[in-house]
């Protein structure tokens, strides 16, 4: 594979002679060097703009002095960054203490589980499966949550008016033969009068039960629908009681379904014929206006009605669900099973975003509201003056090809994380962090003033770069920013995810339509010319705003069988198997494969520690709860299980297949992955690699400038987007004369030690004046260089060009 070319940074310098001024700075700022070395336990190095480096140290200074068009940004300028960055890590890590989710799943999943059925002749067969499969059902829950989880179960049996009692009632208990037993108590009305029973009835019963777990699910069973011409399609001649409300109870529907949403409780009814259509889309309304995750049959009637106007919110919301039963009564304990497990995901879908903020108490209590409190959030509650929060969101469609369309322009500054394929950059990766390649980034960005999206923290603006025509998505935050850590923390897991998909690919090349890629994201910090202050936010492509959700990290699993679910499914799965055990990338979303804000789940509590949504071991559980192996899985060889997880003993692929050639495109804003064989390269840029997207530009921004470089007029060509690909300013001399005025730049950065210095640092320290080893303007001695360092040898050998340049100095 061809090495990347080294392209210095833009340096302008306008005069050929070195000052007195430049001389000191110099030199004092290689004594600072050589101070932070001394107290630092691992310097990070001192970079320019789009040059790679692998660190644990990532934070960004106040860019009141960031450079504009007529100031270089120097080497000193990016080792300041990483310097800054690596303290507002360790500041971040601090804040954040380290907390155990151990019982979370436990918590979350164990279960209250309400049987609602008519009990009228009809039913007869239906409550004896339920007394059969009774048993069954609450070993398949207990297998299905790894044993973790109490199941609690009650009874509602309802009939209509005329019976007495026409309601029964066994409230929730564990035992298993206390239920097979009430079942088998239960009182058979006869089948005469009206066809309508008292449903409504029921239902108050099963709301005034005593729940208490925090997955909390209704099924209810059912051959007729609730008395009301509201509820059903009959005529009144076939319902004493047509008009609502005039059932001797006088109870409406309205008022019932209200307290089973306030009480987070799941409702699934199981369909035995049409005549309960209506009622049932009369429910599923009311959870519609709460935003439960709403579906219907297909074979009701009111099925298109519904999903014309249906709001679902499918990973977090309440479970609304209608499932044909029918006459086969063996469906019933996997239907039953099976409405448990959507319910339960649910609830820990809500339940986690609680679970992982800072500041929390560490007590499992505290993590864990109770159902219908409204979860806190302490971000927010930060004060500041120029709250975003109250701009509204636009609905209109990007014109990204009008620069003027963009108000407001940012100068930033920051990072972005690269993945170079290679043999053991996964393995370099998995083992930690700091294998991540980070670069130093300038860019210009054009964003539209109102976002376009509003989530609870932050929100998305339509943005693009001054050189690309790719279009951009600026992300900021509503309430006071975080350090950038967090974003950091963010872009490290993104490239954790990208580095996964590479070898996932490579083993499905003969399967591209199952192929996964994740955006990348950097983040930047910098001035707008709309607003005072610092500017937060972090750009990343923009793919559209049809975005599908895949998975969850807490269980919850969209059940489409197109290609690109599979695959998410599938990919969430190899990354756990990939790891041995170690990490498993949950919460996929994105469009055609194209992935976003992925969430990395850890067995090392130290590895992610200021991501919110790493669950820990308990995020494992909550995958294998659900998971069921596709295809994908099964060609890929996955040998680890849901049983794997209940026992502690894992068996793992061990012997993974040599990988074909696939790279990434080197546009740091962009990273496709790309199969060798697809990829553009110019002979103008060798060692980079780009997208079918990406390289076109290159000629498009290509022009000639004229060097401004001390020298007789000449000019020399440049493309914009390459250097801004790069994170690079627009150089404004020649390469040949550009190399030439970075060598003092390289100079003024390069770390000194202690032992080249000779006694300058000690002799300033011990009288406590100048650390200048220039202070007196004479020219010093040669330093000694270390024997330990390749840093101290380039030193010295550039020493004699310093010396020179203090000679004379007072003909300046």
């Amino acid at each position: 594979m061809a090495t990347k070319s080294f392209r210095p940074p833009p340096t302008t310098i306008y005069r050929t002679r070195t000052t007195r001024a430049e001389i000191k700075s110099a030199a004092d700022l290689m004594l600072q060097n050589a101070i932070a070395q001394a107290a630092a336990p691992s310097p990070a190095p001192a970079l320019v703009p789009g040059t790679t480096f692998s660190t644990a140290s990532t934070v960004i200074s106040s860019p009141d002095d960031l450079p504009d068009g007529s100031k270089p940004f120097s080497q000193s300028d990016a080792s300041t960054l990483l310097q800054e960055l690596s303290i507002d890590e360790r500041k971040a890590s601090a804040a954040t203490p380290r907390r155990s989710t151990a019982g979370m799943f436990k918590a979350v999943v164990s279960t209250d589980l309400l049987f609602l059925i008519d009990t009228t002749r009809s039913m007869g067969s239906y409550i004896e499966a339920a007394k059969r499969q009774v048993r069954s059902i609450v070993d398949e829950i207990g297998k299905t949550f790894f044993n973790e989880a109490e199941i609690r179960m009650a009874v509602v049996s309802y009939k209509d008016h005329q019976f007495n009692p026409n309601i029964q009632f066994l409230d929730f208990t564990t035992s298993v033969d206390q239920v097979h037993s009430f079942l088998a108590s239960l009182s058979i009305a006869p089948s005469y009068g009206d066809r309508p029973e008292d449903v409504l009835g029921g239902i108050q019963k099963a709301v005034n039960a005593s729940w208490k777990n925090p997955t909390r699910c209704i099924i209810h069973i059912g051959d007729a629908p609730s008395h009301g011409r509201n509820l059903h399609d009959m005529a009144d001649t076939a319902d004493r009681f047509p008009t609502p409300g005039t059932e001797p109870h006088g109870l409406m529907y309205g008022p019932l379904l209200s307290q089973m949403i306030s009480k987070r409780i799941n409702y699934v009814f199981l369909r035995i014929n049409n005549t309960t259509d209506r009622m049932v889309f009369t429910f599923s309304n009311e959870y519609t206006a709460a935003l439960a995750d709403t579906t219907l049959l297909k074979t009701n009637k009111y099925y298109s009605t519904l999903s014309t106007n249906v709001k679902r919110n499918p990973s977090g919301a309440l479970l609304f669900r209608e499932v044909e039963l029918g006459i086969t009564l063996s469906a019933l304990q996997r239907l039953v099973v099976n409405a448990v497990t959507a319910s339960a995901t649910r609830t820990a879908t809500r339940t986690a975003s609680r679970i992982r903020r800072p500041g929390n108490d560490n007590s499992l209590g505290s993590k864990l509201p109770g159902i219908g409190e409204e979860e806190e959030d302490n971000e927010d509650d930060q004060e500041d003056a120029n709250d975003p929060s109250t701009l509204p969101t636009e609905s209109v469609l990007p014109q990204w090809e009008e620069s003027d369309w963009f108000e407001e322009t940012l100068r930033m500054q920051g990072f972005s994380l690269n993945v170079k394929h290679g043999a053991n950059t996964l393995n370099e990766m998995l083992e930690r962090d700091s294998n991540d390649g980070l670069s130093v980034l300038l860019l210009t960005v054009h964003k539209r003033r109102l976002p376009f999206a509003k989530g609870n923290l932050r929100m998305a603006s339509y943005a693009r770069t001054v050189s690309s025509t790719n279009p951009y998505v600026a992300k900021s935050f509503i309430k006071k920013a975080p350090q950038i850590a967090y974003l950091v923390e963010d872009m490290r897991c993104q490239a954790l995810c990208k580095a996964f998909a590479l070898e996932f690919n490579a083993l499905l090349v003969d399967s591209p339509r199952h192929s996964i890629d994740f955006i990348v994201t950097a983040c930047f910090k910098g001035k707008s010319e709309l607003r005072s202050g610092d500017e937060l936010i972090s750009i990343e492509p923009y793919i559209g705003l049809d975005y599908v959700k895949y998975n969850t990290n807490a269980g919850w699993v969209n059940d489409s069988k197109d290609s690109s679910n599979e695959a998410a499914q599938a990919f969430s799965h190899f990354t756990f198997e990939r790891s041995r055990g170690a990490f498993l990338v949950s919460d996929l979303q994105g469009v055609n494969g194209l992935l976003t804000d992925p969430a990395i789940q850890t067995r090392d509590e130290d590895r992610f520690p200021l991501s919110k949504a790493n669950l820990g071991p308990e995020g494992f559980k909550f995958f294998f709860a659900t998971h069921e192996c596709n295809d994908i899985c099964r060609k890929l060889g996955l040998k680890s299980s849901r049983l794997m997880i209940m026992s502690g003993n894992y068996d793992f692929r061990s012997n993974w297949p040599r990988l074909p050639d696939t790279l990434c495109c080197s546009n740091k804003l962009c990273g496709k992955i790309l199969r060798r064989a697809d990829t553009d390269v110019s002979d103008k840029y060798p060692g980079y690699q780009w997208c079918g997207m990406c390289f076109p530009q290159l000629e498009f921004t290509t022009e000639m400038e004229v060097c401004r470089a001390d020298a007789p007029y000449h000019k020399f060509e440049l493309s914009r987007f390459f250097h801004e690909s790069q994170g690079q300013k627009i150089p404004r001399m020649c390469p040949e004369h550009d190399n030439e005025q970075n060598m003092f730049g390289m100079f003024m950065a390069m770390p000194a030690t202690p032992a080249m210095l000779g006694g300058w640092a000690g002799a300033g320290a011990e009288t406590g004046g100048d650390f200048s080893m220039f202070s007196s303007m004479a020219a010093p001695a040669k330093p000694a260089a270390s024997k330990s360092t390749q840093a101290d040898a380039s030193l010295v050998a550039l020493w004699d060009k310093l010396k020179s340049a203090t000679v004379n100095l007072e003909d300046d």
